[in-house]
């Protein structure tokens, strides 16, 4: 069996979205054969952990893991954090008391730590990696990120040992929505693109969650001086659910009316729109009031929550900090409607949460506040999954709600999701090991072999 040495920072205990992709990969590539190696840091700063995560490692699956020192300690001083809390993602805060030298911690973090706070392992790293692959050969290497030091580790092993790498882009680099708010100096701009670009060319794959977040990473490498291989090495791979996560039989519905959000709701995220809506709909009506139920399942920006409440919706809101993906999985399929918040940010049209694909997994339907045409658009139209709504079209916002509680109180609201197979992690691990065959192959090819 051809071994792959996969390069992320997210593994099991850890928690949260990042693990998901390439766990779920893992666990199927050996039906294609591939015998997947995880490197990954022994002592990572992990927004949650979630063991339930740990059933889906497969049996005697080789983890080397060696420890990272990041700056966090150093960090969380600065910005007035206990040592034993948890570095939010996205710039989202829990709490009215804003803390102190902040924006001066934002500052550093954007330039002093290029691409991220995990620069420091790249170098042990690479030197580690190359030993032990010395002794220990592979056919390929996959990093995914962000963070995109994963790829720097790659990168310095593709210049050592020439290895077939496919690099893996779970979110954009230069692209991402919040790059505009790590308030770069020139210099530390032209560095993050300069690595971006080295990234992009050395790859032997370039791989992306999102067929828009492609088409822009293609751009940006065409755009780039001496622009390496051909365009045909970018490859989209989308993200997926797992059929094991959904085997359980028939949940009891949510006797009210529940709008159920999974996952961090951070200010880019916060439907201001779907709150004015939903209040506006309740002062029309005592029975939609009192049938209501917001749900809120993760971390919350404290801007939401002071939303909800200026628009008179706290007696609805149920929050949950979090929950295992195990527990996550039972409440999406006992919801009456999930909903899907696309950020309001410029790279909004490529953004395709893999919440939306368990969301079509968990067969409850979609209420979506989104961009038209983008990316999360066309898999709801193209699987019937769901509605969705513009950033400002509480018109349509309206209409899409009051769709959804007519069928759930005609006790006629199943979710209309077909065609959503294709999506499945199984057969998406599939189109992984396509890749890994065909670099692996050319590089024999290269050798002569």
């Amino acid at each position: 069996m051809k071994k792959v040495l996969i390069i992320t920072y997210y593994w099991p205990p850890s928690g949260g979205a990042g693990v998901q992709r390439w766990l779920k990969f893992t666990k199927y590539l050996r039906e294609y054969g591939w015998e997947p190696i995880i490197y990954t840091p022994e002592n990572p700063e992990s927004p949650n952990n979630d063991s339930s995560l740990q059933k889906d490692i497969p049996k005697d699956l080789t983890v080397i893991k060696t420890k990272i020192w990041e700056p966090y300690t150093f960090y969380k001083v600065f910005i007035g954090q206990k040592k034993d809390q948890k570095i939010n993602a996205a710039f989202l805060t829990e709490s009215k008391k804003p803390k102190k030298f902040e924006k001066a911690a934002v500052w550093i973090r954007g330039n002093f730590f290029i691409p991220d706070a995990r620069k420091f392992w790249v170098k042990h790293s690479i030197k580690f990696l190359s030993d032990y692959l010395r002794r220990n050969p592979i056919e390929a290497v996959i990093s995914t990120g962000p963070p995109h030091s994963m790829h720097l580790i790659a990168l310095g092993l593709k210049k050592k040992l020439n290895i077939p790498w496919m690099a893996d882009f779970r979110d954009p680099w230069t692209n991402i929505d919040f790059y505009s708010k790590l308030m770069l100096t020139p210099m530390a701009d032209h560095k993050h693109k300069r690595l971006e670009l080295e990234v992009l060319n050395k790859a032997d794959v370039v791989a992306c969650v999102g067929q828009t977040w492609l088409d822009e990473l293609k751009e940006l490498w065409k755009k780039g001086k001496n622009a390496e291989g051909n365009d045909s090495k970018f490859r989209f791979i989308s993200n997926g659910y797992d059929p094991d996560d959904f085997t359980q039989e028939k949940m009891e519905m949510d006797r009210k009316f529940s709008i159920v959000y999974v996952g961090t709701l951070d200010k880019s995220r916060n439907p201001d729109i779907l709150w004015k809506t939903l209040s506006g709909i309740a002062k029309k009506s005592a029975m939609f009031a009192a049938d209501l139920q917001i749900k809120l399942v993760g971390k919350t920006d404290i801007a939401v929550t002071e939303d909800i409440e200026n628009n008179g919706l706290l007696p609805y809101m149920e929050k949950t900090p979090y929950l295992t993906h195990a527990e996550v999985t039972e409440v999406q399929k006992k919801s009456q409607v999930l909903l899907l918040l696309i950020n309001n940010t410029p790279n909004a049209m490529g953004i395709t949460t893999g919440k939306l694909f368990e969301y079509l997994a968990a067969e409850r339907p979609i209420l979506c506040i989104g961009p038209n045409g983008g990316d999360a658009d066309k898999i709801l139209t193209e699987t019937k999954g769901g509605l969705i709504s513009g950033y400002e079209d509480s018109q349509t916002l309206e209409a899409n709600i009051m769709y959804f509680y007519n069928k759930y109180k005609l006790g006629d609201l199943p979710s209309e999701s077909v065609n959503i197979e294709k999506y499945s992690r199984k057969m998406l691990t599939g189109e992984v090991a396509e890749v890994l065959n065909i670099i692996s192959d050319g590089n024999k090819a290269n050798r002569g072999i």
